[in-house]
């Protein structure tokens, strides 16, 4: 955060807002440090007690943000820029109400009873570029944790509530960016008006220009810096000399640019730049008349339902339960995207109306309690609710017991089929079980525990009694992986569920709604009549689901439905501890609950170091904080945890891991805890590869968000494409790049090519170098580095991917703190698979929350705003 307000003026603004009356005053840079580490900035006196723990929150750090068409109007008209900060002035003053309105700090015996808040502190940052100079327009909004409560204490934040709470403050902004009756007439003043997504429909073919030119800006920033190490050995650059070479990679390879650049010059370059891409922008539009949809003529019913769906979408994390607040946050967005234009004292009534009509209709409640604070995830949509419960009874009429095949079979089949491997105890009851005759068999087992020399011998021992085993997977990679490593027939789930019919199709509310087609039946996506399955699978076949704790509920209704439909057995594979669905978890438990035949793998074939196998059990399933505290003094002291002091160390090191281990020819996984922070560090990779001329950047292709793409870059496809045989999180090596193609070379063999078109390029390929858990699943490397901020499917999956050695990035002061990051990264939730177990978490949460003593629950927030924790 310190380093951060380095960037800003010497002087900035305080906010003090006290029972919802806003005033301001001035804070240096050595009274800012003061007032972040707890302090009255002007008298210095302590406010509360100390935090203790080093890594607590100081302040929660809010970035006021909009898409960045909107900041290219400001550049091109003086009034678009005076409407935008009026804009953003009225977003900030919603923020800061909201928050002294409706969050709260802890009062009593373990914080037990809520207090509401007089008073509370922002400080507010103004910038109006990126690092990369380009145009950018935001704010920084710092939330003090130091608040005073209604008895006049000071106290901490109940941080929870408040991240929790960011969601409506997100959805305000869509609202406030789409539907502010002076923003909008500020654009149609000028001719523009905003299209589906929130951009400015005649700016938004600029910001690709703009993004390409920001890539270069960082290589020449990598570049420069190195140049100035290089004659400075030993130092790092101040901020003085960054701030300088920001200006001198800006101005690198602009003919007759300045490389001091000043205010006015720069704002002058940019337009410059803009015409130069569109020549016609500095023609003056005539000014429009803005469409707009009445209050009147809003739908109700629909935006509750999109309320709803929004709410659900948001919730797989937590068992399909979400909040009153998540469903304030869906009634919002659904709003935004109406096109009305109104204030939002007009709309006040319509979100009101929407949030109740949301509750009251689509959802479910799984506690009965009065008063149930707003931050509390007690709510459940009713399809989903209705879709557990169904499900669970649908898989326990499924599961009949058959036979599991003779123990020696097994065995003398795998040393046929794997000669120089010696099946496990586990192994072995895992084949015979999937080839025997049970319905269900569910096989569950850590990492490297050979889950596919067992498969590949359960194959052999199926197709020996001419029975099939079908291989699928929740993704095509996986899929395809497994069949070629098992040598049987395999597709995506969802290729298979095609094939039977299966249709999933996105309907007005947002939600996908699942549909299945008879033979004969006219099939609206093909444009054909749907001749039945053309995949032939027989009464004992057996339908394997690889990596089957990625298996979504939906996805399992209809896979029971193939297998009722066929006569076939199920056997579902894989580790509910990795990674978990895109959508509701819990499919692979209820098979676990109620399969005839359960196996549980125990044996770690994968790694050279058997001391590292038994860490990694322990890690995978720490029973409780003890068992933690001991996985994570190992971890420290087998020396698999680095260090670092902030998180662009962090990002750092995982770099420098990667050319370490480039240099010395073994593969790597880096494993970062989002997708944001994952492109953070492969853009820092490519940009030192460009630095040292390891990559040219002669010929690029735009990926996806505009991402600037050279040959010789690691990317992945994220879509799959049949035409092109590229699958989705499938990583690749650009080859060429063509005015009509870019051509992709596998990582493992450069003689396997891809054509992709540029079209495919720009919405589906980004840089590679990184990843989140679900790019690694399944994957096998020489290496792995996990970041900081991981959860405990991200530090397991990550930290199991290294066949010879893997290691953690946390940002702490301390080998003590560095532990106690790690045991609150190895905590997880327990899957909840019944509605029983989501009515069980939702007690727990609430037994842990504070109370008011008397009173009703507040509501929820609002604004354009990306929430962080910070230090």
């Amino acid at each position: 955060m310190i380093a951060a307000a380095s960037y800003a003026d010497a002087l900035m603004t305080r906010y003090i807002i006290e029972n919802g009356i806003i005033r301001d005053d001035l804070l240096t840079r050595d009274q800012l440090k003061q007032w972040a580490d707890g302090l009255d900035p002007l008298t210095g006196q302590r406010r509360g007690r100390d935090l203790e723990s080093p890594v607590a929150d100081l302040i929660l750090d809010a970035t006021i943000n909009a898409p960045k068409s909107f900041s290219i109007a400001a550049m091109l008209d003086p009034d678009l820029a005076a409407a935008y900060e009026d804009l953003q002035d009225r977003l900030r003053d919603r923020i800061i109400k909201l928050w002294q309105a409706e969050l709260n700090a802890r009062r009593g015996k373990g914080g037990a009873i809520r207090e509401d808040l007089v008073r509370i502190e922002v400080v507010e940052l103004r910038h109006e570029r990126s690092r990369s100079l380009d145009p950018h327009k935001h704010r920084h909004l710092w939330l003090n944790v130091k608040v005073q409560g209604a008895d006049g204490k000071w106290s901490n934040i109940d941080t929870r509530v408040a991240l929790r709470f960011q969601n409506v403050i997100n959805a305000e902004g869509d609202l406030a960016t789409r539907t502010d009756p002076a923003w909008i007439r500020a654009l149609a003043a000028k001719g523009f008006t905003l299209d589906k997504d929130g951009e400015i429909t005649q700016l938004q073919h600029l910001v690709r220009p703009l993004s390409k030119r920001s890539a270069q800006i960082e290589a020449n920033k990598v570049a420069r810096t190195g140049w100035w190490k290089e004659r400075h050995p030993g130092q790092e650059p101040s901020h003085d000399v960054l701030n300088q070479i920001d200006r001198w990679a800006w101005a690198a390879g602009r003919p007759n640019k300045p490389s001091d650049l000043h205010e006015d010059d720069w704002a002058q370059l940019i337009r410059e730049e803009l015409a130069a891409a569109d020549p016609a922008l500095p023609r003056e539009r005539s000014p429009i008349d803005a469409p707009s949809v009445s209050i009147g003529d809003l739908d109700i019913e629909l935006l509750a339902a999109r309320a709803v769906v929004d709410a659900d979408a948001r919730s797989t994390g937590t068992g399909g339960r979400f909040s009153i607040l998540d469903v304030r946050a869906g009634a919002i967005r659904a709003i935004a995207a109406t096109g009305v234009v109104a204030t939002r004292a007009d709309l006040e009534s319509v979100e009101t109306a929407v949030v109740a009509t949301a509750q009251r209709t689509h959802t479910v409640t799984l506690l009965s309690d009065a008063n149930i604070p707003g931050h509390i995830k007690s709510l459940m949509a009713t399809k989903t609710a209705t879709l557990k419960a169904v499900l669970a009874h649908r898989i326990e009429a499924l599961s009949a017991t058959g036979t599991t095949m003779d123990p020696d079979e097994v065995r003398a089949i795998a040393g046929v089929v794997e000669p120089e491997r010696t099946l496990d105890d586990g192994q072995v009851d895992g084949a015979t079980a999937i080839a025997g005759t049970s319905r269900t068999v569910t096989v569950s087992g850590a990492a490297g525990t050979g889950k596919t020399t067992m498969l590949k011998v359960a194959n052999a021992a199926l197709r020996r009694h001419g029975r099939n085993m079908i291989i699928v997977a929740p993704t095509k990679k996986a899929s395809d992986v497994a069949g070629r490593e098992t040598r049987s027939a395999a597709s995506s789930l969802h290729q298979l569920l095609f094939d039977y019919g299966w249709r999933w199709t996105t309907a007005e509310t947002g939600a996908t709604t699942w549909t299945c087609l008879n033979a004969g039946d006219f099939d609206t996506l093909t444009g054909g009549t749907y001749a039945g399955p053309r995949m032939r699978i027989r009464p004992g076949d057996r339908i394997v689901v690889d990596e089957a704790g990625m298996l979504d509920l939906e996805s399992a209704s209809a896979l029971i439905d193939v297998l009722n439909r066929t006569g076939a057995g199920a056997a579902l594979v894989g580790d509910e501890r990795q990674a978990l669905p895109v959508g509701h978890s819990g499919a692979m438990a209820l098979f676990w609950r109620y399969a005839a035949d359960q196996v549980e793998l125990t044996t770690i074939h994968r790694y050279k170091d058997p001391m590292w196998a038994d860490l990694s059990l322990r890690l995978r399933d720490p029973r409780d904080n003890e068992v933690a505290a001991g996985v994570a003094d190992d971890l420290v002291d087998t020396r698999h945890v680095v260090l670092a002091d902030g998180d662009a160390a962090a990002r750092e090191a995982m770099i420098d891991g990667w050319f370490e281990a480039h240099q010395s020819g073994k593969s790597i996984a880096l494993v970062t805890a989002t997708h944001t922070e994952a492109q953070s560090v492969s853009e820092g990779i490519q940009a030192r590869r460009i630095a040292i001329r390891a990559i040219k950047t002669n010929t690029c292709v735009v990926g996806q968000a505009g991402q600037v793409i050279f040959v010789g870059d690691v990317v992945q496809t994220r879509r799959n494409d049949g035409s092109a045989d590229v699958q989705n999180r499938q990583s690749w090596i650009v080859k060429k790049v063509t005015p009509d193609k870019v051509v992709l070379a596998s990582t493992t063999d450069s003689s396997d090519l891809r054509n992709v078109s540029h079209s495919y390029a720009g919405s589906h390929l980004h840089l590679g170098y990184a990843s989140t858990v679900y790019g690694v699943q399944g994957e096998t490397t020489d290496l792995s580095i996990v970041g900081p901020g991981v959860d405990a499917a991200g530090l397991y999956v990550g930290l199991t991917r290294g066949k010879v050695d893997n290691s953690v990035i946390v940002v702490a002061a301390s080998e003590a703190s560095a532990k106690s990051q790690l045991i609150e990264m190895m905590q997880r939730g327990a899957i909840e698979e019944t509605l029983e177990a989501s009515r069980a978490a939702a007690r727990v949460e609430l037994s842990r929350a504070a109370q008011r003593t008397t009173g009703s629950v507040v509501g929820a927030g609002r604004q354009s705003v990306e929430a962080s924790r910070s230090l």
